[in-house]
């Protein structure tokens, strides 16, 4: 069988090559880094006819070869190394059918490295409506190439574009212009100091070096001595370069490229200025975050009760399913819990990407990065700092990693320094199952308290963002310079398909990626909550069964089992009216609840002399003035791996030994303050525990991409000793003031 063919999917920002690489790849793709640096490597696998197959990477988006980000060069050292595993056997140039013109630039300096490339011209669908005329025959003719005319919103052209990969051979590799006719001298001496050598594959290299940080390439051919121009010189030799190929490209659309003015007209501009304006444009963009957190918690909550309800009658049904012994105890209590503490919030997480994924395809995503261009400025961001701090609120990761498209080193350093304060998807869980516990239901002009309770904390983010950039701004002495662009795509409807394949592929990911630390973190709290050497842990049956009979039940199952015998009086009414028999059914189901109280406490005393138990014990002072029990302090220490262990190890230690009927969520509401005898998660504590987690940097993976990113451990260790120490302070005095 024939090798798959390698191809490279490439195109400026916006002119839809992700729903390009979606229509080809479908399902099939995996995302993951390229070694040994931080830029998103996606590929995946397209079948073609007769058993073929095409591995696509889809390169990041880049407007030309002349390189000023890490990103670019990413792409374009895959296209110069032939000994990359990457290397592609053929180039998809993914191209605007509105943009033409400037997506051509690229399209030309990538024909002229002699690779085979064949030109998308997407979003075919729309050349009616915007007055655009196109003969394809022609541009193929002048390019030398194949051309797919596609549309990925009508499904058009894809079939046509998967023929011209297969039949990739044969294509035409020669180069639209004699780069030579730029400087005639300096490419002669070029080429005699390396006769075996493309010339344009040799100005690229030398480029690369001038247009992004100098990385200290060697040319290839050996160590020949060649002079290479100053910068200066260069870039001026770039200029005529950029200058040679518009003029070949405006040559050629001349003949086969026509636009309709009066048809082009649209409302965009209108649009743009209601959507963009510097009162209207703030509101706008406040309402639609009012509704997307409405949703969240209105959409939500029917699949949330019933992955809740799964996961006890999970652990319920193990236990009986399977005999008595530790290996019962660990999947019942330790594996079920952990996981069942972080898919239950599937749902939500899945609502943010989905919500996040319709403002990007829309075209709403640019106008709100221009928009905040002007807050940004007084607190020394760049209107490109937007772009990372918006990410945040999904992943800070990423979000941290988008900042290399930032040319300031201190607008970058202060935006990567910053980024983590935005509420991130991770902080989700956390907020959303303390929000339902602490705020009260009800509405203000139509929106829930506990929707305003989130919007409230993702503008405390936001806040705390500013504020902190405002002080380093004014802190770093680094030289910068400031100046600011952003393209603003074409409005239109986003593409339901592209939005499924991005909900899955960022649900998935987050899922995964916490799944694998919740599992081993609940494994190991559920031995640390099931061992314990101390006379208290190995007696405590006696010792609980005396306490009992000598003070009576402590105050938690005392409201278990009022509540419990209430709700059963209620149904027997309904059911008869025999007083003897109703009192008879009573007292049976006090005893069985009695039994059930006492088996509790037994195993809520073993828990608390366990070896977890000690530790939680041992971190207590520290966490009581937050209005924490040992518990809570377990499970912020614990989270410290990922912000959503915080639910999963909860979850974990209230289900060691407890009543495996009773979900997570109503465990956590019945947790009683034995010292004050009121909830533990009440209005005081469940606000120190918001702001401890909105300003807390409790992401392990987050301090390491920091250190990547800004090459030292100095950055991250103040980052994270800064955040801590500011979360608890603000924590400790919420929970001071309002308890």
């Amino acid at each position: 069988m024939s090798k798959d063919i390698k191809v490279a999917l490439i195109g400026n920002p916006n002119t839809g090559k992700t729903s390009v690489f979606n229509r080809l790849t479908g399902l099939n793709q995996k995302v993951g880094n390229y070694p040994g640096i931080t830029v998103e490597k996606k590929q995946g696998i397209c079948r073609l006819s007769r058993g073929k197959k095409a591995h696509i990477v889809d390169l990041p988006g880049t407007y030309s070869l002349n390189t000023t980000s890490l990103d670019e060069s990413v792409a374009v050292e895959l296209l110069l190394n032939r000994n990359a595993p990457d290397f592609p056997d053929l180039v998809v140039v993914v191209s605007d059918v509105e943009n033409l013109k400037r997506n051509l630039l690229l399209f030309t300096q990538i024909k002229d490295l002699r690779l085979p490339a064949v030109l998308v011209i997407n979003m075919a669908d729309r050349m009616k409506r915007k007055g655009i005329s196109l003969d394809v025959a022609a541009l193929e003719k002048k390019l030398q190439t194949r051309i797919a005319l596609v549309s990925t919103r009508k499904n058009t052209g894809i079939e046509t574009l998967k023929q011209i990969i297969e039949e990739y051979r044969c294509l035409s590799c020669q180069p639209t212009i004699d780069i030579k006719t730029i400087d005639p001298e300096y490419f002669q001496r070029l080429g005699k100091a390396f006769p075996n050598e493309d010339l344009y594959k040799l100005w690229v290299v030398i480029t690369q070096d001038v247009n992004f940080t100098p990385l200290q390439k060697k040319l290839p051919g050996g160590e020949k001595s060649f002079e290479i121009k100053s910068r200066q010189e260069l870039k001026k030799l770039q200029h005529k370069e950029t200058i040679k190929r518009y003029q070949f490209i405006n040559e050629i659309l001349k003949e086969s490229y026509a636009v309709d003015l009066k048809a082009a007209r649209g409302l965009r501009a209108s649009i743009d200025r209601v959507l963009t304006h510097r009162i209207f444009g703030y509101l706008i963009f406040f309402v639609i975050l009012l509704t997307i957190f409405q949703a969240i918690f209105d959409w939500s909550s029917v699949p949330m009760d019933a992955i809740d309800a799964f996961f006890a009658s999970a652990s319920e049904w193990v236990k009986g399913a399977l005999p008595e012994g530790i290996l019962t105890n660990l999947i019942a209590e330790g594996i079920i819990a952990g996981i069942g503490g972080i898919v239950i919030f599937i749902p939500q997480i899945a609502f943010l990407f989905l919500f996040i994924s319709i403002l990007e395809e829309s075209g709403y995503m640019s106008r709100v990065v221009f928009l905040m261009d002007r807050l940004m400025r007084p607190f020394g961001l760049s209107g490109k700092s937007v772009v990372p701090l918006i990410s945040g609120t999904a992943c800070a990761i990423p979000a941290v990693m988008a900042t290399r498209n930032i040319e300031s080193w201190k607008e970058r350093l202060i935006t990567i320094l910053v980024t983590p304060f935005m509420t991130c998807s991770a902080r989700l869980p956390v907020y959303l199952i303390i929000i339902s516990l602490v705020i009260p239901q009800g509405r203000f002009l139509g929106l829930s308290f506990q929707a305003l309770a989130l919007m409230m904390l993702y503008l405390l983010g936001f806040m705390a963002a500013m504020v902190s950039a405002w002080a380093l701004n004014r802190i770093l002495k680094i030289p910068t310079r400031r100046f600011f662009m952003v393209e603003m795509p074409n409005y239109k409807l986003p593409l339901w398909k592209n939005v499924f394949y991005t909900v899955v592929e960022k649900t998935k990911s987050f899922v995964y990626g916490a799944g694998k630390i919740i599992l081993a973190i609940s494994i190991v709290l559920w031995f640390l909550g099931s061992t314990g050497f101390t006379e208290d842990y190995n007696n405590a049956e006696t010792i609980v069964s005396d306490r009992v009979a000598g003070q009576g039940y402590t105050q938690y199952s005392k409201n278990y089992i009022a509540s419990n015998l209430e709700a059963y009086e209620s149904a027997l009414e309904a059911e008869t009216t025999d007083a003897s028999r109703i009192a008879d059914s009573l007292e049976a189901r006090r005893g069985d609840l009695e039994a059930r109280a006492l088996s509790q406490e037994i195993a809520s005393y073993r828990l608390e002399h366990s070896i977890i138990g000690n530790m939680g014990k041992f971190i207590e002072p520290l966490v009581q003035p937050l209005g924490y029990d040992w518990k809570i302090g377990i499970a912020v220490i614990t989270s410290f791996a990922a912000r959503e262990v915080f639910v999963g190890t909860l979850a974990t230690i209230y289900s060691v030994g407890s009543d495996e009927e009773e979900t997570i969520k109503n465990r956590m509401a019945a947790e009683i303050n034995e010292e004050k005898g009121e909830p533990l998660f009440n209005l005081a504590s469940g606000v120190s525990l918001l702001l401890f987690y909105a300003f807390a940097m409790q992401c392990m993976s987050t301090l390491a991409i920091v250190k990547r990113e800004t090459n030292s451990w100095k950055w991250p260790l103040l980052q994270l000793a800064f955040m801590s120490t500011f979360a608890y302070l603000t924590a400790l005095a919420a929970y001071q003031i309002l308890a």
